[in-house]
């Protein structure tokens, strides 16, 4: 019998799984890719420290950790409902149902769309996917290129683009309106991309970003914004500039863009196009969490984390017995606190299964503090007000199911 089902086998399912394996639970890891390392395979960068990220050598690492640990891992196994029947949860997948009494749901985070005219041609495609292309794949995605969209995880991706040779010729914002948001308002960009300021390739912007913090500073700046816009790395950041449509008949050949003022309104007569044969959109990341919604699991909106996210603890836990989450469905962060809380939930599981005698309540809390550590450790978040996020999830956890959990036992919902 399966005692743990992990459901993605990213940075924090391979690390929930460990946890639970290494005392004595049986695990399976279901996931829809073809291979484990879920957003990991993807990431390729360099620390603040000078030491590179591979995140390639990170996923081989905790795969063949897990395997050691005798976890069953099957890729290209998709779940589609997940549903509790008595004291177990059953998990229906593309190739049959599984049953155990826990569940971890660590599926990760999905890509806002940004849609425009023209965005169904062939060589459009959001950052996530140029970046799995680039680094997963090995596929040169075009000779050059435009990102739509100016947000952390772009300018991560630009970066991993131009280690891999590939021209992107410029990043331009999408068209303000309902669909894209703040992401197509010049000021609400600036704002967002001054909290990895320190990051900035050049010492003349890591110092004048520190005047930029200033609403009047930044409103001036912004009206005196360079139409060619600032470079990142040899690419022309051009936060006055917004793409209205991509061009084309049977494949990307062009974008074309306008001049915006300082608020994202299109300045009239001001249409130019660019050539390109790729383009890539950056929407930014959301929680994926449509299976804790499919086990009725209670959600919550908080915009800190990145969107709705599933009520849960600082120990990993739903307010449905039996079922965990961990990384980026609890909001978006990085890799290492994926990982870090993945362990924690692991860890987790194993004390309300019995495991670990005397010592596994130490663990749980080490693990814990870990992830509050690697979390003020972290060079970059993407969003910025994390800790605000995490805090609102705590007090509500606190409010609503603290007194359940601190006896043992969880409250049922649905």
């Amino acid at each position: 019998m399966i005692d743990v089902i992990v459901i993605g086998s990213g940075p924090a399912g391979l690390a929930g799984a460990i946890a639970c394996a290494g005392l004595g639970l049986k695990v399976t890891v279901i996931d829809e890719f073809i291979k484990p390392g879920g957003r990991l395979l993807g990431q390729l960068h360099e620390e603040p420290s000078g030491e590179w990220w591979n995140g390639i050598k990170e996923s081989e690492r905790l795969h063949h950790e897990a395997k050691k640990l005798s976890v069953d891992i099957r890729c290209g196994v998709s779940v589609y409902n997940l549903e509790k029947e008595d004291h177990l949860w059953n998990v229906h997948t593309s190739s049959g149902t599984l049953e155990a009494p826990y569940v971890l749901v660590a599926t990760g985070a999905a890509e806002y769309p940004i849609p425009l005219p023209g965005w169904t041609l062939p060589g459009v495609m959001s950052i996530g996917a140029a970046q799995v292309m680039t680094n997963v794949h090995r596929v040169q995605v075009g000779k050059k290129g435009i990102i739509i969209g100016a947000n952390i995880l772009a300018f991560a991706i630009l970066n991993e683009l131009q280690l891999a040779g590939i021209n992107v010729d410029r990043v331009v914002l999408p068209e303000k309106n309902a669909i894209s948001q703040k992401a197509g308002e010049p000021e609400e960009v600036m704002k967002s991309l001054l909290n990895a300021a320190h990051l900035a390739p050049s010492p003349l912007l890591r110092f004048g970003s520190r005047f930029m913090k200033n609403d009047w500073m930044r409103k001036m700046a912004l009206n005196f914004y360079p139409k060619s816009g600032m470079k990142v790395n040899g690419t022309p950041l051009q936060l006055r500039k917004a793409a209205i449509e991509i061009l084309g008949k049977e494949q990307v050949e062009g974008v074309r863009v306008a001049d915006i003022d300082s608020s994202g309104n299109i300045v009239s007569g001001s249409e130019t196009i660019y050539e390109a044969d790729f383009v890539c959109i950056a929407g930014g990341l959301y929680p994926l969490a449509e299976l804790a919604a499919v086990a009725g699991c209670p959600f919550q909106y908080i915009p800190e984390l990145g969107g709705h996210v599933p009520h849960h603890s600082e120990t990993m836990e739903t307010p449905l017995s039996g079922l965990f989450v961990a990384g980026n469905i609890t909001g978006i962060e990085s890799g290492k606190i994926a990982m870090a809380q993945g362990t924690t939930a692991g860890l987790s599981i194993a004390k309300h299964a019995g495991k670990g005698e005397g010592t596994i309540g130490d663990q749980l809390q080490q693990a814990i503090q870990n992830v509050r550590t690697v979390r003020q450790q972290a060079a970059i978040q993407f969003n910025p007000d994390i800790d605000s996020g995490r805090s609102k999830m705590n007090e509500l956890w606190e409010s609503l199911y603290a007194n359940n959990s601190s006896k043992g036992s969880q409250k049922k919902i649905g």
